[in-house]
């Protein structure tokens, strides 16, 4: 059953949960603050979310041997803060119940599959590099915040690449967290562990509110996430099972919804830190890398929010080190993809731009923008190859 699993796996998995914990885990809870969520709804939130990608994530890795790692929808947690205000518990589960319900519906007729299969591997991998960027250039900002930690753990990184050590993200994280516990800025002051409870919102389905906030979630978790999310594994050689993932994302999604389990999706910046060579030099055993990450995901389901003090305990300058370190064979290998057509270089170009410049417009992402005028270069300068 384990046969191919490596501590390499484990490491990234543990990675990617701790990137995106960290980055997007408070948005969250405010989202649910927004509602008037109690202490015990939002650990119950917390536990639909982990709950939903541990299962989700572990199911579809191992049946189609692939790392198919879901996450929560980060752009869709944004909008809840703002759109929220002023909306009953009962009334947002409402709309989260017809968001997961549209995705379902998108994955099962198959809409979403068909859409996807015009994003050029050029363009798809040019808005993967654009959207990435910012975790490459973050490492190096993060000078500034504490120099010595970011020194040493980029050193580390130098040292065993120069080697082709298969670990070396493995000894970076493990270097800058001795780093951190050595100059005591590791802090476990908030850390508890406790079983969540789940709890049932009955949805009251409010027709402003369906419109204003279900409405808009799905369509920034199917542009904002799940289009991302297909573009990644391409990038990496994958041909993912787009219509069966979404349509379980959906269903999944669908059951939580009333225990504050909002959207679930593809994940695309976490889901390349499972994916890179440096997690398995076989692309056909990377999927034990999101295995790992669901594993992770459901002990934090379990255990609520109190568990996500776990990884806010790391310094904030750790957490951007190791995961634009363990980005960079990514960004370099999109970049490659994306500019290695002369004739597309261009429409490759404009959409890593777009992708990297993080705009949003009518709510909707940069990536979501990069891929639609990407392809609308592509076409309008090359016409006879569509």
């Amino acid at each position: 059953m384990l046969k191919g699993f490596s501590i390499n796996h484990l490491v990234a998995g543990f990675i990617a949960v701790l990137v995106g914990y960290t980055s997007s885990a408070a948005i969250i809870f405010q989202a649910a603050q927004s509602v008037g969520a109690t202490p015990e709804e939002i650990g119950s939130w917390m536990f639909a979310l982990g709950i939903g990608m541990g299962v989700t994530s572990i199911g579809l890795s191992v049946a189609y041997k692939m790392p198919l790692f879901i996450a929560w929808s980060t752009p869709g947690a944004a909008l809840l803060v703002t759109s929220l205000m002023g909306v009953s518990l009962a009334e947002a589960t409402g709309a989260f119940v017809l968001s997961s319900l549209l995705i379902l519906i998108s994955g099962v007729t198959g809409l979403f599959e068909r859409m996807m299969k015009h994003i050029p591997l050029g363009i798809g991998a040019a808005m993967l590099a654009g959207i990435l960027l910012q975790f490459g250039l973050d490492v190096f900002r993060a000078f500034g915040d504490d120099f010595s930690l970011v020194a040493i753990m980029g050193l580390t990184y130098l040292v065993f690449k120069r080697f082709r050590s298969r670990y070396t993200v493995v000894l970076v994280l493990l270097v800058g967290i001795v780093w951190a516990a050595w100059d005591h800025s590791l802090d476990f002051s908030r850390l508890s562990l406790e079983f969540a409870t789940p709890i049932f919102t009955w949805p009251v389905f409010n027709m402003t509110t369906l419109l204003s906030v279900g409405v808009p979630l799905f369509i920034v978790t199917m542009t904002s996430q799940n289009i991302p999310g297909v573009a990644v594994l391409k990038a990496h050689g994958y041909q993912p099972p787009i219509s069966p993932t979404v349509t379980w994302t959906g269903l999944a999604s669908l059951i939580l919804a009333p225990f504050g389990g909002y959207a679930l999706n593809l994940a695309a910046i976490t889901a390349a830190i499972c994916m890179g060579p440096d997690v398995d030099k076989d692309p056909s055993k990377r999927y034990w890398a999101s295995v790992s990450g669901g594993v992770i995901y459901l002990f934090l389901g379990i255990f609520g929010a109190t568990v996500s003090a776990l990884f806010l305990a790391f310094p904030k300058a750790l957490v951007v080190a190791i995961a634009g370190l363990a980005l960079l064979a990514t960004i370099g290998n999109s970049l490659h993809t994306a500019l290695a057509d002369p004739a597309d270089r261009e429409a490759s170009l404009i959409t890593f731009l777009i992708a990297a410049s993080g705009i949003t417009l009518f709510g909707v992402g940069s990536a979501f923008w990069a891929i639609v005028v990407g392809i609308a270069a592509k076409w309008i300068m090359h016409p006879r190859d569509h």
